[in-house]
């Protein structure tokens, strides 16, 4: 991860206007019929352990994942994973899978592996890759798989959604093969800066009230900072951390990061107030119309061109043990 990224001192707020069309007409989102829903302050939420997870299923919702999907392939360089699996892989879980997309790509990716997505929303497309399908199910359930079963477990953005990371860890070493690996990524909730443009600014109360709310709820929103020691801790080896800085707008010099920025505010602005509704309002008894200012102060930050926020995104894998001992 680089020490500093360094601001664009010659970008005017001007330069993007437009941005958020053209990459809206860019981006086609997987659509699926939804099976399981329910509604709360005007948004759609999972039916299936409803209420174990802060996040809606709408389509709202759905787009939001698959701009951050495209998000994270810009941070990565076109990347679907870090760790060094091997061309042979044969069966692979996604965990969280959400609109299914990662999977999918990583199907067509490795045609002969056998890849499984679960999630508590049935919000995937029905016409897949043959070797990918999806399950609903609950990753801190006791899981249903045969141990030793797969050669690559993947997560993305399960923060708030595990009360017990160490159980989690714990099924995660024992349903993967000797040598298989475990991949999580996650992303902080907290908004930093280089220059302290971030100081004192709704970026900093955002920080402060997410962690209330997931430490309120009781599932941690820190796990990006944890998961590395956590990983070592349940029995996997060669874990290896990778950190990130990913933009909040276009204020960077550089051209891709200038790029990443961009997707990644249209990703904020099309996520926060899902993000924030259910944590807020049912968590931490907030009333809907203080969500909503909250949100407006929020998105008037976001387009802020003095304010220089970025958030860290974080790739930790780990490998089981050829041999392992309970």
């Amino acid at each position: 991860m680089s020490d500093v990224v360094e601001v664009d001192t010659d970008f005017h707020p001007d330069d993007a206007s437009g941005y958020g069309d053209s990459a809206q007409s860019e981006w086609t989102s997987l659509r699926s019929s939804i099976m399981n829903y329910h509604y709360e302050n005007g948004r759609r939420y999972h039916a299936y352990h409803a209420g174990s997870y802060w996040g809606p299923n709408d389509e709202k919702a759905m787009e939001q994942l698959d701009i951050g999907h495209h998000v994270f392939n810009l941070l990565l360089n076109g990347r679907l994973y870090l760790a060094p699996i091997p061309p042979n892989i044969e069966r692979v879980l996604d965990i969280g899978t959400g609109t299914g997309i990662w999977a999918i790509d990583f199907a067509d990716m490795y045609p002969s592996a056998t890849v499984i997505g679960t999630d508590l929303s049935p919000i995937q497309p029905t016409w897949v890759p043959p070797n990918v399908h999806f399950e609903v199910d609950d990753c801190c359930d006791d899981w249903v798989y045969s141990a030793n079963s797969f050669d690559f477990i993947h997560v993305r953005g399960l923060y708030g959604c595990v009360a017990d990371w160490d159980e989690f860890y714990h099924q995660a070493i024992q349903h993967l093969k000797p040598g298989g690996y475990l991949e999580q990524v996650e992303v902080s909730v907290v908004p930093k800066s280089d220059d302290g443009s971030t100081d004192n600014t709704i970026f900093e109360e955002w920080g402060k009230i997410s962690l209330q709310a997931g430490d309120a709820f009781g599932k941690t929103l820190r796990i990006v900072d944890e998961a590395k020691e956590k990983m070592a801790q349940a029995g996997f080896t060669d874990v290896q951390e990778h950190r990130f800085k990913c933009p909040v707008g276009p204020w960077a010099k550089d051209a891709r990061l200038k790029l990443l920025g961009k997707y990644n505010r249209l990703q904020w602005e099309t996520g926060i107030e899902g993000w924030t509704m259910f944590l807020l309002t049912k968590v931490l008894n907030w009333t809907r119309e203080e969500v909503e200012i909250y949100l407006a102060r929020m998105r008037k930050g976001l387009r802020d061109s003095s304010i220089h926020a970025y958030h860290e995104k974080v790739v930790v894998y780990g490998r089981k043990p050829e041999t392992q001992t309970d």
